[in-house]
């Protein structure tokens, strides 16, 4: 057996205690008799054993001269600081150990039987070039610091695994070059440092066993679990992605059991909203929170007593109960966190704060299953680790303050993909002015020479059946209080009942015959001012009591009246809109595909959408007018897919309405900008703006010379002002016709004046539906009205 047989190195290891002697050799003649009677006696020891001196690599000779090697090393390791040193001798980046400290036996023996030492961080993949550094350091005197730091993890009589680190003594190490040593040059040496990686190179340089390390190192060994601690939080908190990683829970566990050295602690959080003074829980892989158990979220008043309150909330200090168990019996009538913990069979515990010089943001929670290991004098071990948990919760809710603000912008102002490359561009801009101490002036976004497209699908008549919603709400309102008024009139003929119930059959009348804008106000005025507070007084009354909580069946609660037609009329609109955005977004992801174009859409009542396409949102040098003829086809037939997703849907809504759908064609290229006030791009310049002011009002028009709206429901409809574009749209319906998505009956009309806009012409044509996808019949709007109803 060889200590070589292993490993691959430069050198051949020798255990040698040379120097040991040769140290000795120098007290012989000291004026300190003891040392020199001390050093006699090694002499001895080595001139009686010369394998000593010279060294060997066979294990097994350790045991031979046991003793010779205590007495060798007997100063070196002093009887008086066995017991509280920790301290081996050994071979250098081996678990080869072959004299201790008493200490470090008794560590070693409380690890257990099964316990198998092995060192930590040890670089089993560099470390032939790591002894090569060391011959460059000894041999040459190089001063090249590749040292890592290297730990043993060994568990005590708890079993929580605590952590020592290793320092080497290499006083006692000699490292002699072999005859078949390449000499090394200083050319050699600026060689190997730009070629670490290169191991051939090294072993070229030092060759396997071309050199002899003879001696031994003395191992100095400190418990550093707490410092490790610290450092694996600190490691530990600044993972990306924690709350997805469902190791990250177990690591926290982990690191806080070897800190506090209690074995079967666990960690919970809970989040403080300030605003609600609740407590919430944290949601990820393996978060738990004992204040909460199986709650999501609890009043702090209800979760913690008033002295816990005002401990954990106002003065940001910690609160610890050591003994759950003891504090329950003591007061049946416990703190309300007592309680919750007793229940989950938690026998102690500690709340600690997190909290800046600002605000409180959480509390972490740390409990046992164990009475009286979490103590208020742990709790002051939390002092050195509380500040990196702060530091991560503030990163935490800034992270999660970014993905709001990041959320908000995509549902609510989104910049489109297609134009975000113009805003990030003139943001980096920004802050390379700000940080050169310049004016950082975020300028004007713009894009020239874009086409524009523009559709909608308006649902028609929505106002009128808006108001008709209304006025059924308010009749039904009206004539569920007169049934309360004609009961208090027989009960008690008092005049002012007859004065309000003349006052609800004038606005009945008035609504059901010149329903007007302010009609609702007055009447609502009415119910505020005079019924409502007048219901409070017929409670006691069994009759008229039965009558009002009829009256309060029908109420809306929130908006205190009848809500019921409106709220018909409200969810169909929301559902058309829904539908119809949905659709297009989803059609948008294959336009997009074709050609990247700037989109946007918006709901009123009914879905509008702006398109716009040109190589100034691109960037690239690729537009072609084909890529503008492409959209506009697409968006014909995502206007007729619109309209058949919409009647397949119509008669699973709560009002049956209908609607019409219509696109502007402008031939022209405009230039747009986006309006930082408003969130959202415009037209720039005099003519761009009639484009629009056709928009806005084009949809309202009439056919010249009649009182006919443009927009027809069961027609699509196209506006335009010049015959080129005519001719385009003709060739577009052509192809349409032949899929059967557009019927025969074009007609070519001319548009009523609008202001500061003449000369508009449209094309109308009936839209073709199915009744459903896989359908091969198509109908026309009237003959589907027709089919549906039947």
């Amino acid at each position: 057996m060889n200590i070589n047989d292993q490993i691959e190195a430069p050198f051949k290891l020798l255990i040698s205690f040379n120097s040991v002697i040769e140290q000795y050799e120098n007290l012989l003649d000291s004026q300190d008799e003891s040392l020199a009677i001390r050093a006699k006696q090694v002499m001895t020891i080595a001139e009686e054993n010369p394998i000593l001196r010279e060294g060997f690599s066979d294990p097994e000779l350790i045991n031979t001269y046991d003793n010779e090697i205590s007495l060798l090393l007997k100063d070196a390791f002093s009887p008086i600081l066995t017991k509280n040193e920790i301290k081996t001798a050994s071979i250098p980046f081996q678990d080869f150990i072959f004299n201790s400290s008493e200490r470090f036996k008794s560590i070693i023996e409380t690890a257990g039987e099964n316990f198998e030492l092995k060192m930590q961080n040890i670089p089993e993949h560099d470390f032939y070039i790591t002894a090569c550094t060391a011959i460059l350091n000894f041999r040459y005197g190089y001063n090249l610091n590749f040292k890592r730091p290297l730990y043993y993890k060994i568990p005590d009589g708890k079993g929580v695994l605590r952590t020592y680190k290793i320092l080497y003594n290499a006083d006692f190490t000699e490292i002699i070059k072999s005859e078949n040593a390449p000499e090394i040059t200083e050319a050699d040496y600026y060689e190997l440092l730009d070629n670490f990686e290169n191991i051939e190179l090294w072993k070229q340089k030092f060759p396997p066993e071309s050199y002899v390390f003879k001696g031994f190192v003395i191992s100095n060994i400190f418990d550093v679990t707490d410092d490790q601690s610290i450092s694996n939080i600190k490691a530990t908190l600044i993972r990306q992605d924690k709350r997805k990683d469902e190791s990250f829970m177990n690591d926290f566990h982990e690191i806080f059991r070897s800190l506090l050295n209690v074995k079967d602690l666990e960690v919970g959080f809970s989040i403080y909203n300030k605003e609600e003074d609740t407590f919430e829980r944290v949601y990820g892989a393996g978060m738990s929170s004992y204040l909460l158990d199986d709650l999501d979220v609890k009043e702090c008043a209800d979760a913690l007593c008033e002295w816990s309150y005002d401990k954990l909330l106002k003065q940001n200090q910690y609160i610890s109960i050591s003994d759950v168990e003891a504090s329950t019996k003591q007061n049946k009538s416990c703190a309300p966190h007592v309680k919750i913990l007793h229940k989950q069979g938690i026998k102690s515990a500690i709340f600690a704060p997190i909290a800046n010089d600002d605000e409180l943001m959480g509390i972490l929670e740390l409990v046992s299953h164990k009475p009286r290991v979490l103590n208020s004098i742990v709790a002051n071990k939390l002092v050195d680790v509380l500040p990196f948990i702060v530091s991560a919760v503030e990163r935490s809710k800034d992270e999660e303050q970014n993905l709001v603000k990041a959320i908000i912008q995509k549902e609510c102002t989104a910049i489109h993909d297609s134009v975000l490359w113009r805003f990030e561009s003139e943001a980096r801009r920004f802050i390379k002015n700000e940080m050169n101490g310049k004016e950082a002036v975020f300028n004007k976004i713009s894009f020239n020479n874009v086409y524009p497209l523009y559709g909608q699908i308006d649902i028609q008549g929505s106002s009128d059946a808006r108001n008709e919603a209304t006025k059924l709400d308010l009749l039904q309102q009206l004539d569920l209080a007169k049934g309360i008024l004609e009961l208090a009139l027989e009960k008690e003929p008092l005049p002012i009942y007859e004065q309000f119930l003349f006052q609800i059959e004038d606005y009945s009348k008035h609504l059901k015959t010149n329903f007007q804008v302010d009609s609702e106000q007055k009447i609502i005025n009415f119910f505020n001012q005079d019924i409502n507070p007048l219901l409070d007084h017929f409670k006691n009354d069994e009759l008229i009591a039965s009558a009002v909580d009829n009256y309060y069946l029908h109420i809306n609660r929130s908006m205190n009246e009848v809500y019921e037609h409106r709220k018909d009329f409200d969810d169909t609109i929301s559902s058309i809109n829904k539908k119809m955005a949905a659709l297009l977004d989803e059609k948008q992801i294959q336009a997009q595909a074709m050609y990247p174009h700037f989109f946007e859409r918006y709901k009123t009542d009914g879905v509008e959408h702006n398109m716009y396409i040109g190589e100034a949102i691109t960037r690239e040098d690729s537009f072609n007018d084909i890529y503008l003829y492409n959209l506009r086809l697409w968006q014909l037939q995502v206007m007729c897919e619109m309209e058949n997703a919409y009647y397949l849907m119509r008669h699973k809504l709560p009002v049956a309405l209908d609607v019409a759908s219509m696109i502007l064609v402008f031939n022209r290229p405009l230039s747009i900008s986006f309006r930082m006030d408003e969130k959202q791009f415009d037209v720039d310049g005099t003519y761009n703006a009639r484009y629009e002011i056709v928009k806005k009002r084009v949809d309202k028009a009439k056919i010249k010379g009649t009182d006919e709206r443009i927009t027809q429901k069961g027609k699509l409809t196209i506006v335009y002002s010049h015959k080129q574009d005519e001719q385009e749209y003709l060739r577009y319906i052509g192809f349409l016709q032949n899929k059967q998505m557009l019927d025969t009956d074009v007609e070519i009309v001319e548009l009523e004046d609008l202001q500061a806009v003449t000369g508009l012409k449209a094309i109308r044509v009936s839209i073709l539906y199915s009744k459903d996808k896989k359908d091969e019949e198509f109908y026309t709007y009237e003959d589907l009205m027709t089919e549906i109803s039947s």
